[in-house]
């Protein structure tokens, strides 16, 4: 893909203690951009050194906002708000992006169609040691609002929308379960959604980013699904108010 004809590209990164692995996560990123690209890194109040080696990339597309302090979705919604470019990838702070992520998730959105893309990824240990070939084959991905709000599969670091996705998105509904979750039903509500089967990360998991889902009882489940379900009714009745 030329350079020049590529669209422009927004990183939306939600960062917090994240000194241990947010450099290689970083250096990962840069490779895939180019000039008029931009990384957005909002980073909620820490106690480790990871503003420091933010700042120590002396490159003009990093940009470094100060999180709201209330938590990883709304961390995430603070950089997706200050994103400015035609397509927005989320990220976390400890993962690791192949060479060619962008350039194949790009190629998913000349169908105007597609408002989100969601690919495969390498499920890795701290040491990225692979633990899984596929996420997707693990978690049974699919696609569907139903099935997602009975079983998410929308997982953040893998996926892309189009920057038109934030008036629909943005604020993010009070009590939200989870921001991945919401924005790929309201993906699939206004278009439709692709799944790539490619791995284009190495989704790395360690006792400190691991979601507070997994380990949920059931009654907490019920809860979180009657809070995607109310959420997602409220955004269908003011669609059809306009």
């Amino acid at each position: 893909m030329e350079i020049n004809m590529r669209k422009k590209i927004s990183v939306a990164m939600a960062a917090y203690n994240g000194e241990n692995y947010i450099k290689e996560q970083i250096k990962s990123i840069l490779v895939n951009l180019t000039e008029g690209d931009e990384l957005i890194i909002s980073l909620d109040p820490s106690n480790d050194k990871t503003s420091e080696i933010i700042q120590s990339f002396s490159d003009e597309r990093i940009k470094l906002l100060k999180g709201p302090g209330k938590g990883l979705i709304y961390n995430f919604e603070n950089a997706i708000k200050h994103t400015h470019n035609d397509i927005i990838f989320l990220s976390d702070q400890d993962d690791i992006w192949v060479q060619n992520k962008v350039d194949l998730v790009l190629k998913a959105f000349e169908d105007s169609s597609t408002n989100v893309v969601l690919h495969d990824a390498k499920i890795v240990d701290k040491n990225l040691e692979v633990l899984s070939e596929s996420f997707f084959k693990d978690h049974r991905t699919k696609l569907g609002v139903l099935n997602n709000i009975i079983r998410n599969s929308y997982i953040g670091c893998c996926m892309a929308f189009r920057k038109e996705m934030k008036e629909y998105i943005l604020p993010f509904p009070s009590k939200l379960p989870m921001h991945d979750q919401w924005i790929g039903l309201i993906g699939e509500l206004h278009g439709k959604n692709v799944m790539l089967d490619d791995p284009l990360i190495l989704y790395r998991r360690h006792g400190s980013n691991m979601s507070s889902t997994e380990h949920s009882n059931i009654l907490q489940m019920i809860k979180w699904r009657f809070q995607i379900i109310s959420a997602v009714c409220m955004h269908k009745r003011k669609c059809n108010k306009l």
